[in-house]
């Protein structure tokens, strides 16, 4: 079994320790450190972080291999930083059966790059009327525990409460798309001021809010979890920590894009800033920072979602919603919560790592401590870097990035899965 002696790196950002990883595992921490045969990766001044997990990432395989793939994608997770992704299921066929999650687990398994977590879809065919075979997906070999109709909302409630009743008998949680259909029909953008003086349809914050208030108290009154996807305004923000303070059994997330960016950005009417939900105030990015820092909001998620370049330098109206984030995600946490003193790396570790990890259930493999007899998920990082963004070098099959040319710090340096690196020296292994 190979060794690999990490030297000098600041823990969770604290104190420069020595790790070693024998196999698998990381076999000691602390100063000092020595091993005969071991590769040395000298990493004074990086901060060493347990491997990044992604609760909301699309691979879009199968179906959609000409935007990604589950190679390409978990490629792409890797160079960012990933360990393990949560891989959605609006995929053609949707993946609704035992038979779908199944063969995303093992295009995952095959990759290598790192451990793909099938997503169940909460309805047939992503259709908002009729359950999947929830129970088949969760007893099959993706053992599936997140189910999300992400893309569209469950927005009958009977179906959400069934849901949200069925998942109970084995700990499942429901994860909410939480868009009000009616109220975002022809939306193009958030609406606000810059919606009305561009003439685009607009997405408005109630839309949101108003599926998240009503699913927080129907997993009070059933007793069971629901996550809050994409969280992306303020009135959400104090629905999820009103619920929160109550006793809910709520968490949430929010993307990078939505810790950045505002819909100012849009006066461009250049497509790659169409995503759903849409581009929100800068209110609404302040109060999303200020809830991921207090703990309101538990995650980081990217809702990395690749498209073809033809399905994106199009008008504006016609271009699809989504964007790439796998690579750039954790150089914008960086950017918007470390740099401005929100949080510290221990934060960072806790909310892309830890706390995505025991949501999907996956805590007995990824977002572990790093600590001796832990897996070997690592990822290092240089916070010194400080680099312009260019697609061109993405290992993403898509290129449509908000960020290209947009200077941003940070650097994934290494990223180990189970002691074996995926990424070196800031490349591909």
């Amino acid at each position: 079994m190979s060794k690999t002696l990490i030297r000098g790196a600041k823990v969770l950002g604290g104190e420069a320790q020595d790790v070693l990883i024998d196999g698998e595992t990381i076999a000691e921490v602390g100063r000092n450190l020595s091993a005969d045969g071991a590769t040395v990766v000298e990493a004074a001044g990086q901060v060493l972080l347990p491997g990044l997990v992604d609760l909301h990432t699309h691979l879009r395989e199968p179906g959609r291999e000409d935007s990604e793939t589950v190679l390409t994608g978990t490629r792409a997770a890797a160079s960012g930083g990933y360990t393990a992704v949560f891989a959605m299921a609006n995929t053609f066929p949707v993946a609704d059966t035992a038979g779908v999650v199944e063969q995303v687990y093992r295009l995952g398994k095959e990759s290598g790059y790192c451990d793909v977590q099938p997503i169940g879809a909460v309805t047939i065919g992503l259709e908002g009327k009729k359950l999947s075979e929830l129970g088949a997906m969760h007893e099959s070999a993706a053992r599936v525990t997140v189910f999300s109709d992400d893309g569209k909302c469950v927005d009958d409630a009977v179906i959400m409460r069934r849901a949200l009743e069925y998942v109970k008998a084995f700990g499942g949680v429901i994860a909410q798309h939480a868009q009000e259909p009616r109220l975002t029909e022809g939306a193009q953008m958030n609406e606000g001021i810059v919606s009305a003086e561009l003439g685009l349809g607009g997405w408005p914050a109630v839309a949101e809010e108003s599926i998240i208030a009503r699913d927080v108290l129907l997993a009070e009154h059933v007793g069971s979890r629901v996550h809050i996807c994409h969280l992306s305004t303020a009135g959400s923000v104090e629905i999820v920590r009103w619920a929160k303070s109550r006793g809910i059994d709520v968490t949430a997330e929010v993307t990078p894009h939505h810790l950045l960016l505002t819909d100012e950005l849009v006066r461009s009417y250049n497509p790659v800033y169409k995503v759903n939900p849409p581009l929100r105030t800068e209110r609404d990015v302040m109060a999303l920072r200020e809830a991921l820092a207090d703990g309101t909001i538990d995650v980081v998620a990217t809702d990395h979602a690749p498209h073809p370049h033809e399905d994106k330098d199009c008008e504006w109206a016609a271009a699809a919603m989504g964007m790439v984030g796998l690579e750039t995600a954790l150089s914008v946490v960086q950017q918007t919560m470390v740099e401005t003193g929100l949080l510290d790396w221990a934060g960072v570790a806790e909310r892309m790592s830890f706390a995505p990890a025991r949501i999907g259930g996956l805590s007995h493999r990824h977002g572990r401590p790093v600590s001796a007899g832990e897996p070997a998920n690592l990822t290092l990082v240089d916070t010194s870097y400080r680099g312009v963004v260019d697609p061109a070098g993405f290992a993403s099959r898509s290129r449509n990035t908000p960020y290209e040319g947009r200077e941003l710090p940070g650097r994934v340096t290494h990223t180990f899965l189970r002691g074996r690196t995926t990424v070196v020296d800031g490349k591909l292994a």
